[in-house]
């Protein structure tokens, strides 16, 4: 296990965003099922990227590499798995989007993944495709993995709720235009993480699927028999990792440039520039960048977060140090992320000193000063990079467990980090 040590640090300079994680993800596979070679440009290659690599080659694409170019031969949806296994790591995106595709292949294939994985929600989306004709299975306990899906998609109407995660809502999008006859998808309770859904649809647009939908994404209309074209594209700097980038400059008082975004984009998570804005953070926008200029002090505020839960962790950490008090609601479904990252993050920064009120769907925090502790990241790669910012104005030095998680998103965050000056080490 790798253990992070950060002390009290100002930081100063510039750095760029990491690639999108969840534009690699929809990309390979979206690839993956074209008819054709596409390529993909500056992809992010993490733990949970390479998970989906090496599914979409169990699945029969063909993935090459020269530097920073990937090239993907596509099935043209005809699947014709290599092997019956995929392994998709801590990766909740590639079990569930790969799920739905695996729908596709003829023979069964079980998917599984590592300890926590398996405790992730499944059901509804195995329920949708069972409707939809696929046969599939949890073999875990009330809906969880491993599961098992093979068979193919006829195509059919199905309700599914939008509630416990927008990839299940992405992992059908993608597989029903292959389906053999027309696909209707209705969505029940609103749907949370809308913009990681709009991502997809716009990947799917990019590849020349049909898919008309309305303006709240409550209802899809797939015609079945589609073919993907290849896409040809550039993968976008990240909103969420930048976040904790930004969120430490604004902590600590700083001065820093994210080079390398877009915010014009469509991740939902480029909202990170209104919430510190709303926290009382100087941001300054350039036509790729996103700058955080000096600031002294911020203030509490109540934020919305239900279309962005992977902001939580970093507004969490602005929010025990601003000024009167920050509410964060609307996120029951960060208890089923790699951790239950409401508990964590509560958890942690009272470790530290700040004053946490957990809730059934948010956080309350009163802000004040923060101290160094020893603190668990449960193996949860966002649950650690808060804390390391945090550390970096707690008093004394703070030790954040579970380090090596961190490359899922963010494979250059300590470098990037030391680079602006933290005062942050790797210790074993």
């Amino acid at each position: 296990m790798q253990l992070l040590k950060v002390r009290p640090s100002k930081l100063s300079g510039e750095v760029a965003a990491p690639p999108s994680k969840s534009y690699t993800h929809r990309a390979f596979v979206i690839a993956s099922l074209a008819e054709g070679e596409s390529v993909i440009r500056d992809p992010l290659i993490g733990l949970d990227t390479q998970a989906t690599i090496d599914g979409v080659n169990v699945l029969g694409a063909g993935v090459t590499k020269e530097g920073n170019v990937w090239k993907v031969k596509g099935t043209a949806g005809k699947i014709n798995p290599r092997q019956k296994f995929i392994d998709a790591k801590n990766s909740g995106t590639t079990l569930r989007i790969l799920s739905a595709v695996a729908a596709l292949s003829k023979g069964p294939i079980r998917l599984t993944g590592d300890q926590s994985l398996v405790k992730r929600p499944m059901g509804p989306l195995i329920d949708a495709l069972q409707k939809l004709g696929a046969k599939g299975k949890c073999e875990g306990k009330d809906g969880r993995p491993p599961v098992v899906v093979g068979g193919k998609l006829a195509g059919g109407e199905i309700e599914i709720t939008g509630s416990v995660s927008s990839q299940f809502i992405s992992a059908l999008l993608i597989a029903a235009p292959l389906a053999e006859d027309d696909v209707e998808i209705k969505i029940t309770e609103k749907l949370r993480s809308r913009p990681y859904v709009d991502i997809t649809l716009e990947l799917l647009d990019a590849a020349g699927a049909k898919i008309r939908r309305d303006k709240d994404l409550m209802n899809f209309k797939i015609p079945g028999g589609q073919t993907f074209k290849p896409l040809d594209m550039d993968i976008p700097g990240d909103f969420s990792s930048a976040a904790f980038v930004l969120g430490a400059a604004a902590i600590t008082g700083s001065s820093v440039k994210v080079s390398n975004l877009d915010a014009k984009s469509a991740q939902g998570d480029k909202r990170i520039i209104d919430f510190m804005s709303e926290f009382g953070a100087e941001v300054k926008l350039g036509s790729k960048s996103v700058e955080v200029l000096e600031t002294c002090g911020l203030s509490g505020v109540d934020l919305d977060c239900a279309d962005n839960p992977d902001l939580v962790p970093i507004l969490s950490v602005l929010g025990a140090v601003a000024d009167g008090r920050t509410f964060i609601g609307n996120v029951p479904h960060l208890r089923l992320k790699e951790s239950d990252r409401l508990k964590v993050l509560a958890a942690g920064l009272q470790k530290m000193g700040a004053n946490v009120t957990e809730l059934p769907d948010g956080l309350k925090l009163a802000g004040g000063e923060l101290n160094g502790a020893s603190v668990q990241s449960h193996d949860d790669h966002r649950m650690a990079m808060a804390f390391a910012v945090a550390g970096l104005v707690a008093k004394g030095q703070t030790t954040v467990d579970g380090a090596e998680s961190i490359p899922v998103s963010y494979p250059t965050f300590v470098e990037d980090m030391r680079k602006l000056g933290a005062k942050i080490e790797l210790a074993k």
